[in-house]
């Protein structure tokens, strides 16, 4: 078998001899061009070029020819012009009969890209991008019968088997398209195609140990980039640097691989950085653009958004990453019908792009289109089932209609992907809440707050929980932390709610005829519009109080104190006991 050649020496996953790995990658490079796989070739090329070239004498020799692919060579060289100008039934129709490996991969791939075509065609031309799905490539059904026949009797080349679990995906055929892409794998482990494609096909760790995969050294890519999809980002991170730490430093692969972690664990600052550094190592890069402006759009950086969008317009202004990056620059200018207009062309340029699918629904949902998001965000989780991004979107377009039944599905869904994230854990105790089920968002308000909550809201929502339930301890515990917590970040206070934790600790010390503690949130409250009059009324009353002889309580239990130095320039800084919510912790 052909492959068998390129499979040789890939038995371990060693980094050792990193000139045998630059050969390999350039053999593979230059197969997966003959074959029309332009990304599998860029893909190896790139890694190559990261490494040290080598010398004339080293230099991979071409593959050889066999007698078939002698007799096919003039069918196949003519048709390999026609695949490159995308005439695939043309291609097609010169390499009937062909019989070598390479000509009939050519073949039969020929075939099913020209099904491909007309259905992207038929999509574009028939119907809305929120219509897509309902086109097929009926070439597909053809093609699975051929190769299967070529499969049962072991005649598929790794690339042959590699086209083969395409099919099948396509055809829905999950459990099937995962064997065969893991034979492929085997067959031909340099083949990045194959293995990018089991990537989209696994959807959880379980899965994934259940594998049986080869043990080369492109599994380590591999793990790297499942574990970037299933969201288990520290272990993404760790095969990167040990990737680089073999040899890979230069890869702008891996750079950015790395910026895309960093923006899934919202580390927005390293993965700006790491984001400008790879612009400069490579100023026409368009792939992963999209997700820099991501990055961008959330920091609000207008100036250097712009500039993005009209640098990637001139390199290439037809390509769906461009399309996306002028999409979230309007989309931050509040022009939101330009925004969803040019997410809506860079579906028609690639109806399976996620990214545009996902951010289409964002823009629907600020233009108050609910059907319309709900759509879009359907059809993110067709292309992706793992985009936490488009279950969260759903649970937020059925909140707006009132249906908590629905978002509680969708918000669960969002947090299996993403169990650390605190946003999906506050929703569904704000869901929950609704429902009544005030147990169940105690315990989420206390999970979001115990993983690190990113919106700083989940305290105050605990302790609003605590209020109703007149646990009057238990709320006033919640808000001495949140406050702790906004005022050790050393940011500026804009949060509402810290005015409303003020005031509900100087009434609750006023209860309590802790009248030290209560004047001081009394003149907390006086820094904030909305408590300004409450805090002077209070201050007001314990004065009176104190004047008519009243003493703070000493009798009362209270473990927990605001520092009694709080004046309107200081910040709480003493540690209050561990907060007593054994009853809800998960």
């Amino acid at each position: 078998m052909a492959a068998a050649g390129v499979a040789a020496g890939l038995g371990s996953s060693d980094f050792s001899d990193l000139r045998e790995i630059k050969k390999q990658l350039l053999s593979v490079a230059e197969r997966s061009r003959e074959r029309g796989l332009q990304h599998s070739g860029k893909w190896a090329s790139e890694l190559a070029f990261a490494l040290d070239p080598l010398p004339l004498s080293e230099l991979p020799p071409p593959p050889a020819l066999t007698e078939e692919d002698a007799r096919d060579l003039d069918a196949y060289t003519l048709a390999k012009s026609y695949f490159d100008l995308k005439e695939y039934e043309r291609a097609a129709y010169f390499l009937r009969g062909c019989k070598s490996q390479k000509a009939y991969f050519l073949y039969m791939y020929s075939r099913y890209l020209s099904g491909e075509k007309k259905k992207d065609d038929e999509t574009v031309d028939s119907l809305g991008p929120l219509e897509k799905g309902q086109v097929k490539n009926e070439a597909l059904r053809e093609l699975r019968v051929e190769l299967s026949k070529k499969h049962k009797a072991r005649e598929l080349d790794g690339f042959g088997l590699y086209l083969y679990g395409v099919v099948l995906r396509k055809l829905d055929l999950v459990k099937e398209a995962i064997d065969v892409f893991v034979e492929a794998a085997h067959v031909l482990p340099l083949h990045w195609g194959a293995w990018l494609e089991l990537c989209n096909l696994i959807t959880d760790k379980e899965m994934l140990k259940f594998l049986s995969l080869p043990d080369t050294w492109m599994k380590e890519f591999f793990l790297a980039h499942i574990y970037t999809e299933l969201q288990l980002i520290e272990e993404a991170l760790q095969k990167y640097q040990s990737l680089i730490d073999a040899g890979f430093s230069k890869s702008t692969y891996i750079i950015s691989q790395i910026a895309v972690a960093y923006h899934n664990i919202r580390d927005i600052d390293k993965a700006l950085s790491i984001f400008n550094e790879l612009r400069k190592q490579d100023p026409y890069r368009i792939e992963n653009m999209d997700t820099f402006s991501n990055l961008l759009y959330v920091r609000s950086m207008k100036p250097e958004l712009s500039y993005l969008a009209h640098n990637l317009c001139e390199i290439d202004k037809y390509r769906v990453e461009t399309c996306c990056v002028i999409g979230n620059y309007y989309s931050l200018r509040s022009q939101h019908e330009k925004a969803a207009l040019y997410f809506q062309r860079a579906l028609k340029l690639n109806p399976r792009y996620l990214g545009a699918w996902t951010l289409m629904g964002h823009e629907y949902m600020e233009m108050k289109n609910t059907s319309a998001a709900i759509q879009a965000y359907r059809h993110a989780i067709e292309v992706n089932k793992r985009d936490y991004r488009a279950w969260y979107g759903l649970g937020q377009t059925y909140e707006i209609l009132k249906m908590p039944f629905y978002c509680l599905y969708y918000y669960r869904r969002a947090h299996q992907l993403r169990p650390n994230d605190s946003r999906m854990l506050v929703a569904l105790g704000e869901c929950y809440e609704k429902l009544n089920q005030l147990v169940e968002a105690k315990k989420c308000y206390w999970r979001a707050y115990a993983v690190g909550d990113v919106e700083k809201m989940a305290l105050v929502k605990l302790a609003k929980l605590h209020e109703q339930l007149n646990e009057s301890e238990q709320a006033a515990q919640c808000y001495i932390k949140y406050i702790q917590d906004i005022y050790s970040c050393g940011e500026i206070v804009e949060h509402l709610e810290v005015s409303t934790a003020f005031r509900y600790l100087a009434q609750y010390y006023f209860k309590c005829k802790l009248w030290d503690e209560a004047s001081a949130c009394a003149q907390k409250c006086c820094a904030f519009n909305d408590t300004r009059e409450e805090g002077k009324a209070l201050l007001r009353q314990i004065l009176q109080l104190r004047n008519q002889g009243e003493t703070s309580s000493t009798d009362i239990a209270a473990p927990f104190f605001l520092p009694a130095s709080l004046s309107a320039n200081n910040t709480p800084t003493r540690r209050v006991s561990p907060l007593n919510l054994s009853s809800v912790t998960p």
